[in-house]
């Protein structure tokens, strides 16, 4: 308990209050203890009603305050921010200050405007079957002449006008199985050329590729592109605009090959990085393990894999 530095009682004292009451009566007791009659009867009475809990400090917050928000007006309020209305305006509009309309909100659970925008549950799917469904992707990645600022820590340290090249992955929506190669560009050459090494890859693991989702690139959305998918017996499809979550295993796939291997190490050049390339990928499929899939490498869900099939 803290106490003022003129208290003339505290706990204690206020418990020898009592004790003196019992004994010499009430005015003598409040006489000796240096307090008025009216206060030492108050003291007595908390005790008779709680008895020594009473006697401890209260807090000086009131039991109920006035509120100058009534039902009309807080359904007002609610209305207003329901149309997205700042705090700072809907305080303005109905002449409160900003303090009472923040309390009013938090009361009301409408404190963030997030709240009037639920997040759309997410919506996980996984296809029975390897090649049921691959998902295809690029990235484009910096080429590495030297070693730069982002190794180095030193902001001096990178090359002007070293250009791009692009890593064209595919991963299987079931296995999660992944493939990727370095090509120079975007263009509907390049993804041609990975499609159809793509489709050579799996089908080495036994797979046959039913179906291709990709984004809307030009090069996925070429007639070229979709000749050779017809010719291939693949069914391509398309994620919805301005939603990257669709496709989003190839590009968590692509989140991790960034990670744990274009920008996992220091490379000496862009030849380095992608001589190391098939390695990451072997490790990745037969030995990393995999949230998704209990904690076991893709290589598990190709029946009757060989590994040596994909270190290949």
């Amino acid at each position: 308990m803290n106490s003022h530095k003129n208290a003339r009682t505290t706990f204690a004292g206020r418990k020898l209050l009592i004790e003196r009451i019992g004994t010499k009566g009430l005015i003598p007791a409040a006489e000796a203890a240096g307090i008025s009659v009216r206060t030492a009867r108050k003291w007595l009475k908390r005790f008779e009603l709680h008895g020594e809990p009473g006697l401890m400090d209260r807090s000086s917050r009131p039991y109920t305050t006035r509120s100058t928000i009534d039902d009309v007006l807080r359904s007002r309020i609610e209305q207003l921010r329901r149309r997205r209305m700042p705090m700072r305006t809907i305080a303005r509009t109905v002449g409160r200050s900003v303090a009472t309309i923040s309390r009013t909100l938090a009361a009301l659970g409408l404190s963030s405007l997030e709240v009037l925008e639920p997040k759309e549950p997410v919506l996980r799917y996984e296809r029975e079957a390897p090649g049921d469904l691959l998902h295809m992707d690029m990235k484009k990645l910096g080429r590495i002449v030297v070693p730069g600022h982002r190794i180095t820590g030193n902001p001096r340290d990178h090359t002007r006008g070293a250009g791009w090249e692009v890593a064209h992955v595919a991963i299987d929506d079931h296995s999660r199985v992944g493939f990727v190669q370095i090509h120079p560009d975007e263009k509907r050459p390049s993804a041609l050329a990975f499609l159809h090494a793509t489709v050579a890859h799996y089908r080495a693991l036994g797979v046959r590729i039913k179906r291709l989702i990709t984004d809307n690139g030009p090069a996925y959305r070429s007639r070229l592109f979709a000749q050779a998918c017809m010719a291939l017996g693949i069914k391509h499809s398309f994620t919805r605009h301005y939603r990257p979550q669709t496709n989003g295993k190839a590009e968590r796939f692509i989140q991790t090959c960034l990670r744990e291997w274009a920008y996992g190490r220091l490379w000496a050049n862009s030849d380095e990085r992608t001589a190391w390339l098939p390695a990451f990928l072997t490790y990745y499929n037969a030995r990393r393990p995999h949230s998704a899939l209990g904690y076991q490498p893709p290589a598990s869900r190709i029946p009757g894999n060989n590994l040596l099939q994909l270190n290949t």
